[in-house]
């Protein structure tokens, strides 16, 4: 019998087929231009609902799943490193598809596609909102109309993130373990023969398995929800890859899903006892320290359009003000090329 339980290992949710996610704090983009990719700062804690239900709202036993904790106007990443076979990840913002704009699904769909793949995906940033484009994944709360599902469909209702996956069909399966014992063969011919590439070739990108960041109670104790979902800052380059797969390699129902509950650091210790994460970095501190930025390319994958839906969508700036951090560009040599570094073009001239 397949399991289709999700599990936390340590902060890290792992769905079936073999897909790793983790939430990721990072630096908070200004809303105007486009930027490099922001550093990872840490994971955020993820605990389930399930181990607190004498703390948790009523409607959070009812959905399920875990939640961690966001400050307002907080940004994240989600990080797929560990990621072990390829997968399909739909992922959801208050039940509006992320990649596609359209309203969640049971189902996979290539017109538009409603889903990233998995493990060519590295992380996501944001939500898909042009060519090489996402924009900053930021907390705000319900009520407000400045999420995304309040700006794409009008209402406020489930706020939080949703993941579900699905695996290979059984025969894509099949063909994929193939390839990898194909792959593996001509890795160890190659080593054999004393090839510098092997190592490389065929292998995950470097800085792939890895963050951008890293080396990239009362009566009842319940309390009213502190409701959040997921608004929108500063766009960043980064692409959201074309599956190359035909549907049909894909399985037609999901292996598993989740409902990710978003928390404000208050009521993240009213219902588990912990204190929250301390408050986000000062980005523009980080910046004048000399710190990282990151820059990913991958010359070999297409890249999604943006839906009109989600290109439309507005920063939470336009609800809560002007964002006062001050911003600090970094200087070119702080941005550090992931993958493919596009470099500098290399002219012939006549043999």
């Amino acid at each position: 019998m397949t399991d289709t339980a999700v599990r936390i290992d340590g902060n890290t949710l792992r769905l079936p087929g073999g897909v790793a996610v983790r939430f990721v704090r990072t630096l908070r983009l200004p809303e105007t231009g486009t930027h490099p990719l922001p550093p990872g700062l840490g994971e955020f804690p993820v605990r389930r609902v399930a181990d607190h239900p004498d703390t948790v709202p009523a409607e959070w036993r009812a959905r399920g799943g875990v939640m961690l904790p966001v400050y307002l106007r907080e940004a994240m990443w989600l990080s797929f490193a560990g990621t072990t076979r390829p997968a399909a990840l739909q992922v959801g913002v208050g039940k509006v598809c992320a990649v596609s704009g359209r309203p969640w699904s049971d189902r996979l769909s290539q017109r538009p596609q409603n889903y990233l793949t998995l493990p060519r995906q590295p992380w996501l940033d944001g939500i898909n909102s042009g060519t090489g484009t996402v924009r900053q994944f930021v907390a705000v709360p319900l009520g407000l109309g400045a999420t995304v599902e309040g700006q794409v469909t009008g209402e406020e209702v489930w706020g939080g993130v949703q993941l579900q996956s699905f695996p290979l069909s059984e025969e894509a399966l099949a063909e994929y373990h193939r390839q990898e014992r194909l792959r593996r063969q001509r890795l160890s011919r190659e080593r054999t023969r004393g090839s510098r590439a092997a190592g490389a070739f065929g292998a995950a990108p470097p800085m792939a398995a890895a963050a951008p960041g890293s080396a990239r109670a009362t009566r009842s104790r319940r309390s009213a929800p502190a409701a959040m979902g997921l608004g929108v800052g500063g766009t960043m380059r980064q692409e959201v890859y074309l599956d190359e797969r035909p549907l049909r390699d894909w399985a037609e129902t999901p292996a598993g899903r989740v409902f990710v509950h978003l928390v404000t650091p208050p009521q993240w210790q009213r219902i588990t006892g912990e204190a929250p994460p301390p408050s986000p970095a000062d980005r523009a501190a980080y910046t004048r320290a000399g710190l990282p930025w990151y820059d990913y390319y991958d010359q070999d994958a297409g890249d999604l359009a943006a839906p009109e839906t989600l290109e439309a969508v507005r920063p939470v700036g336009d609800w809560l003000g002007a964002d006062l951090e001050p911003w600090q560009q970094p200087s070119p040599g702080q941005v550090v090329p992931l993958k493919d570094a596009q470099g500098t073009p290399v002219e012939d001239g006549d043999w």
